[in-house]
């Protein structure tokens, strides 16, 4: 490991202009390439104090055994000089996009006597048009083999064209119609060409002329009652809008365009790109790259519009770019690739409309590609069990953590504030063995509190279930927690009585029907979504209770370190750690589980009415008493025997309503604030009470941004 005071270039010696410097390690071998608008500030950055400079950067620079740099005249000088440099050396701290595939395009060889329509791969080549990519070949086959009723095109190989034109016999889709058969001359090269011609316009998005010139050619030839050439005409025309069909107009200007969305975690990042052509999506592809740099959104999209567009030119390169995020600085990014079409492009980020509307659903796209690329990595049995081998050898523990619980803290600004708890059982999640905590033990927002009462509250129920199966042997402790008693026996509802979930509590580790009963069996390791205090206050918890065979350890968001109790620095795992990815995930589904349930509980508390304080009342008659006096005013002015009149409503449950409407508070008078008028609050009732319809709904996701 160096030391990059060691090669530290003197101050003067860097000059304060653009460029793109170059890190190399001991062997010579180029570890990361970076641009800069002043090399001089930007380096600067990399030198400083160790301790202030992010993980990832601090290994690359005590990595590196020297850094180099080449000034340039422009920052798009700068941009294009970095994109060469990472193509030829791949350095390994740079963000590498890697496709799992090679997208397929269809391509049509304009640059040959007789072009050829067909599935190609790889590098672009001069002359040949491309369509695309697609995601499978199959796709660009099924839509040629439609065109090719109408575009009669070459698809053959060289090969098998030079024998046809030895042989004299074309192929089998020479007999079909299917090819206009040049190989034998049955076509001219000038008119083969001008019908590859057609098809490229066809496949660019020029349909609608040709579909009205086939519409005018079918007419007259019935005008004309020649009724065969009519009925092909009418089959082609049929091919051709079915092939249309397979890419919906989803721009109704008819725009050029590429969309590019980007999802990502701390340590991945998946890029999905939609390719719109004439208002409608030609093609789509997608990458996942591992995040060895600190880096943010806009410079994800940045290294995604070099990979993109690199290599590529003209038409290539589309009048508009829709991005989620925009490069910092804007500029250089934008005159790079204006330079690449050879006129102006356009890069923003959509506020609205159609386009805001498909750049959430390319968004879409990049989450599932996120997900699924970390579905594959779990559900790899090998991979699992390396990542607990991993998890175990870091802390410290005597075996693998077969089971393991991760819990985490939500609120909104101190309200609803509720915890989650997750199970993960050999490396994989245990759905059915999620928990649900309501924070009951005080008012307003304190994690580190929080998690000490959910923690406690988990471990004080499975201590209780065990001592009611004898596992404590002749029950040598008569508290759990040092301070409250439990007594032998005793429900939800006696002793701890706080956990917050359903069901009663069993005498025996499995319910009737052979299930695991909810808090029997404990974990091997407690992970807590945060750092030391979550951490210290999870220990606490289980030293007051006395388990001292389960161990502790916490997960912070911002540097992914992992903290154990009582240690004053963090374990940094490395970034391609398989137990690092499985933590995240453990930490992410947790936080997923307790942010959901805190959303439904705001939502209920946003929709509760006077009906909900009515004991033993469910939603169906709730609903059939809206429905029957038409407000909750009419309903509390009712009497018994009115109410008794609902179907589904008894006098004793007309009573029970009645009670409830009487002492409670009338309502203040609803006001319309435009006009100071004093509305009736039967204008208002049906819908504010109403089970099914939340009251204030826009309010609740104002505030999303501030949950935890």
């Amino acid at each position: 490991m160096a030391d990059p005071s060691s090669y530290r270039p003197k101050p003067g010696q860097i000059p304060d202009s653009p460029g793109v410097y170059r890190f190399r390690d001991e062997h010579r071998r180029v570890i990361y390439v970076g641009k800069a608008k002043s090399l001089r500030q930007r380096l600067a950055n990399y030198f400083q104090d160790l301790a202030g400079l992010h993980p990832r950067t601090r290994t690359m620079v005590t990595t590196a055994a020297s850094v180099e740099w080449t000034v340039v005249s422009t920052e798009v000088e700068a941009l294009q000089l970095e994109y060469s440099w990472i193509k030829e050396y791949d350095p390994r701290f740079n963000v590498k996009y890697r496709d799992d595939k090679s997208y397929p395009y269809l391509a049509v060889t304009m640059n040959e006597e007789f072009p050829r329509a067909q599935v190609m791969r790889g590098h672009k080549k001069k002359g040949v048009r491309y369509f695309g990519p697609y995601a499978h070949a199959w796709a660009i086959r099924d839509t040629v083999d439609l065109l090719l009723r109408v575009f009669p095109v070459r698809t053959c190989s060289a090969g098998v064209f030079k024998n046809a034109a030895r042989t004299g016999r074309p192929c089998l889709l020479g007999y079909i119609g299917k090819c206009s058969a040049p190989c034998v001359g049955r076509i001219s090269p000038d008119d083969h060409w001008e019908l590859a011609d057609e098809f490229c316009d066809f496949m660019t998005g020029r349909t609608g002329t040709y579909l009205r010139r086939l519409e005018k050619q079918m007419a007259q030839a019935a005008e004309e009652m020649e009724y065969e050439r009519a009925a092909r005409l009418r089959d082609d025309i049929g091919a051709l809008k079915k092939a249309m069909e397979k890419n919906a107009v989803v721009l109704a200007d008819a725009t050029d365009a590429d969309l590019i969305a980007v999802a990502e975690d701390e340590l991945e990042a998946a890029v999905q790109i939609f390719h719109v052509r004439g208002g409608r999506v030609r093609g789509q592809r997608g990458w996942v790259t591992d995040k060895v740099e600190e880096i943010t959104t806009g410079a994800l999209v940045e290294h995604a519009l070099q990979q993109l567009y690199g290599e590529e030119t003209g038409d290539a390169v589309p009048k508009e770019v829709l991005v989620p995020a925009l490069p910092d600085p804007l500029e250089p990014v934008q005159e790079w690739l204006t330079a690449r079409r050879g006129s102006n492009v356009s890069l923003r980020v959509p506020q609205r409309g159609d386009k805001r509307a498909l750049m959430e659903t390319v968004e879409r796209n990049a989450q599932q590609g996120l997900a699924l690329h970390k579905t594959k990595r779990a559900s790899d049995l090998t991979t699992r069990s390396r990542a607990l081998e991993e998890i175990a050898e870091a802390l410290g523990l005597d075996s693998a953590p077969l089971r393991i619980e991760c819990y985490d803290i939500s609120h909104l600004q101190g309200d609803d504030v509720v915890a989650s708890m997750v199970v993960f059982e050999d490396g994989l999640a245990r759905k059915s063995e999620y928990r649900r905590f309501q924070i009951k033990g005080f008012e307003g927002q304190d994690d580190v509190r929080s998690m000490h009462e959910v923690i406690t509250r988990r471990f004080r129920r499975y201590l209780a279930d065990k001592e009611r199966t004898g596992e404590w042997g002749d029950g040598g402790a008569d508290t759990v927690d040092g301070s409250a008693e439990i007594p032998a026996g005793a429900g939800v509802g006696a002793g701890a009585g706080t956990v917050a979930v359903d069901g009663p509590v069993a005498d025996s580790l499995t319910e009737d029907d052979g299930r695991p009963r909810r808090f029997a069996y404990p974990p091997q390791l407690v992970v807590v979504d945060g750092g030391r205090p979550q951490v210290a206050a999870a220990k606490r918890a289980l030293d007051e209770l006395g388990v001292d065979d389960v161990a502790v350890c916490g997960l912070a968001k911002r540097l992914e370190e992992v903290w154990l109790p009582d240690d004053d620095d963090p374990v940094i795992l490395p970034r391609s750690s398989e137990g690092l990815y499985l933590l995240q995930r453990v930490r992410d589904e947790a936080h997923r589980f307790a942010i959901t349930y805190q959303r439904t509980k705001r939502a209920k508390r946003f929709r509760a009415g006077p009906l909900d304080d009515v004991p033993g009342l469910g939603e169906t008659r709730k609903q059939a008493l809206i429905k029957h006096f038409g407000s909750v005013k009419r309903l509390r002015a009712a009497t018994i025997d009115q109410i008794c009149e609902v179907p589904g409503i008894g006098r004793k449950t007309a009573e029970t309503i009645a009670v409830a409407f009487a002492g409670a508070a009338a309502p203040a008078p609803a006001v319309n604030t435009a006009t100071g008028e004093i509305m009736d609050e039967g204008e208002t009732d049906t819908t504010a009470d109403s089970p099914g319809e939340p009251v204030a709904a826009g309010a609740p996701e104002d505030r999303r941004g501030q949950e935890t």
